[in-house]
């Protein structure tokens, strides 16, 4: 018998669908149709499938190409063995809190990881997360930005924007992470934060021949004024409780003076040496600057010559 044609088939009690022995074949351009289901405990091997419409799988061997063009539901687990996954997606969500790369049997050794991270590509060039090997750290192959950053700063390297500190006007560097200032350093400050430190040390000297000398108390702690005829020393700027010193060179015979800003203890200005070559020294702290008026508690030292 070669062929047996019916509307049903129904195992020999009636009771159930037939059981083929050895299987079933169906021709090309044939296939299972109906409305009802297909219940297969087994293993399904097959070289390639589609499904139009919602699955439902719990366990599928597909040695060739599988599409699905409905929705999709694996309730086990899904383990992907070839060498490439594509998602032709908008939109991927992940349950996980942490993703792994490189989860492999025996984890791979830190030359092996070299390049291995994560990469968003564009038309204006692609932009990676990496580890570098050669480095011994994540790269970003694009600039970072971050509302704050946190850290030491110890290990910052190669700073080529940002603060600049300056010495006299010349650049010392950009990649200084400390900076110490020396005792009796002055820094000036704004309440809504720092926009510009000026450091009142260093030296301001002056030559004069007669007239007035003004010392920049904004620029120096420490003066220095050679004289000549009869000079009369002032200043300007300063902040409160600034200390300074002026040191006093005649070179000549020289006559010199102070402006009312100082205060001496005994009310009146010291007679200074007028003999060439004479050295005095008048240190002095700043008591007020204002409108009020500049006051500088003085004291001072003569004839060092």
């Amino acid at each position: 018998m070669s062929r047996v044609r019916a509307n049903n088939f129904v195992n020999k009690e009636g009771t159930g669908a037939p059981k083929l022995t050895y299987g079933a074949e169906l021709p090309v351009g044939y296939g299972l149709t109906g409305a009802g289901g297909i219940n297969i405990t087994g293993v399904i091997t097959a070289t390639s499938s589609v499904i139009s419409g919602t699955s439902t799988f719990n366990n599928v061997q597909v040695g060739g190409a599988l599409t699905v063009t409905g929705n999709t539901v694996i309730s086990g687990n899904l383990q992907v063995d070839g060498t490439q996954t594509i998602l032709n997606t908008t939109s991927i969500e992940v349950e996980d809190i942490n993703v792994g790369i490189a989860s492999t049997a025996s984890k791979l050794s830190n030359s092996q990881l070299d390049g291995a991270g994560i990469t968003i590509y564009g038309s204006a060039g692609d932009k990676t997360l990496t580890w570098s090997n050669s480095n011994s750290r994540m790269q970003f192959n694009t600039n970072l930005y971050a509302p704050a950053f946190y850290g030491d700063g110890s290990q910052l390297t190669n700073v080529i924007s940002g603060v600049e500190l300056k010495q006299a006007g010349s650049s010392v560097g950009t990649g200084i992470t400390q900076i110490n200032f020396a005792s009796g350093a002055t820094l000036t400050t704004a309440s809504s934060g720092i926009s510009t430190v000026t450091i009142a040390v260093g030296l301001q000297t002056e030559a004069k021949s007669g007239g007035s000398v003004t010392l920049d108390l904004s620029a120096a702690q420490d003066h220095k004024v050679t004289a000549t005829g009869i000079t009369t020393i002032t200043v300007t700027g300063g902040t409160e409780a600034d200390s300074h010193t002026v040191r006093i060179v005649n070179s000549g015979i020289a006559t010199v003076g102070f402006s009312t800003y100082f205060l001496f203890p005994s009310g009146a200005a010291p007679s200074l040496p007028t003999a060439s070559g004479a050295i005095s020294l008048i240190s002095f702290t700043v008591h007020r600057v204002g409108a009020a008026g500049t006051q500088l508690l003085a004291g001072a030292s003569v004839n060092f010559s």
